[in-house]
């Protein structure tokens, strides 16, 4: 909850102990139930609209974007429904677009080149 372990929120309420009093804490702690439940009310109406707005059934498993991985839909877009081997297209020897000199030949000088 919030990064919060069973310690912290101990000592977050000797805290408040100390800083609002005994005679404060209790309407304090009141109103923090009342912000709890109208929070958790606002949550489930919030998921009652969504599911009136998409249907009864809803697959949410669908919809979690964390089943997505970047990298495997941009691969299966470049193979356009091939399976692609990455390491295999890694091997693959880079076609020559120059051809090969010749024993003894100088190859060309290109004066704008860096």
């Amino acid at each position: 909850m919030f990064g919060l372990s069973g310690e912290k929120l101990l000592i977050l309420g000797l805290i408040a102990i100390f800083v609002l009093g005994p005679d404060k804490l209790p309407h304090y702690a009141q109103q923090l139930a009342r912000l709890v439940k109208s929070l958790k009310r606002m949550a489930e109406g919030a998921k009652g609209q969504l599911q009136n707005e998409l249907g009864e059934n809803v697959d949410w498993k669908q919809l979690d974007p964390r089943q997505y991985d970047p990298r495997r839909i941009i691969r299966e877009a470049l193979a356009e429904g091939e399976a692609v081997n990455p390491i295999a297209t890694l091997n693959k020897p880079v076609q020559q677009t120059q051809p090969k000199l010749k024993k003894g030949e100088v190859a060309p000088f290109d004066a704008e080149a860096t």
